[in-house]
């Protein structure tokens, strides 16, 4: 049997600065993560929600796009699925990967160079041959969530300007980044709220009793931080 493996000394005091019987406000959950965000690297602070929601079930499924008004502070590499005038539109709007066949071909290879993908309506029975690679990467383009449109311009630069998709996970749990550790804290406030007003909006016919039931936030290295949800407009 392994002996548990001991934390070094930082780690000790990152989880010591969060007292893990306290409910914290909003504002003072994310000024903490920011203080234990003490990589050598911009952490990202992530929200972890626990929804109350079985998502075996069809109508309580909770998925979804937001636009986070402050962005995400990350660099997204955009591929789009399409031909002849949109894709011109495509590279025009800063899609990094644009093809239809080629951009198969090099899909199926395992050459995925890009975080989101949008396609086309015509190109999607293409892009359905890929649906065993992409959709394991949550990358596959869906009607739903914008991402197969005939508007693709608009839709690369939603991808760029802060729009990220949330999916409730089998436990009930909605994660998501807000931004890094390097924004203001009332940058990650109004993107905390944006994802939150979302989640609220997204809430499913199929759910019952408490719908937001736990929040926590922490840093990518940081430990969790849980939140008040009375002090959340949920």
């Amino acid at each position: 049997m392994f002996a548990p493996k001991k934390l070094t000394k930082k780690q000790k005091a990152l989880v010591n600065a969060v007292d893990a019987t306290k409910l914290y406000g909003v504002d003072e959950a994310i000024a903490l993560a920011k203080k234990n965000a003490t990589a050598k690297f911009d952490e990202t602070i992530e929200v972890a929600v626990n929804l109350g929601v079985d998502p075996r079930h069809a109508d309580q499924m909770v998925r979804g796009v937001v636009t986070l008004p402050k962005g995400t502070g990350k660099d997204v590499r955009v591929g789009v699925f399409a031909r002849g005038a949109k894709a011109d539109e495509a590279k025009a709007a800063g899609a990094e990967v644009v093809g239809a066949e080629d951009l198969l071909e090099a899909v199926q290879n395992g050459n995925i160079d890009f975080d989101r993908c949008i396609a086309t309506p015509d190109m999607m029975g293409l892009v359905g041959r890929l649906g065993k690679v992409l959709g394991p990467k949550g990358l596959m383009p869906n009607p739903k969530l914008g991402t197969v449109t005939v508007n693709v311009g608009e839709a690369v630069k939603a991808a760029k300007g802060g729009q990220v998709e949330y999916r409730v996970e089998k436990a009930g749990i909605i994660h998501s980044g807000i931004g890094k550790a390097s924004f203001p804290a009332e940058d990650l406030r109004a993107n905390f709220d944006a994802l939150l007003d979302a989640l609220v909006k997204s809430k499913p016919s199929g759910a019952k009793g408490k719908y937001v039931k736990k929040i926590a936030v922490s840093s990518s290295m940081g430990p969790g931080i849980k939140v008040d949800v009375a002090d959340v407009a949920a």
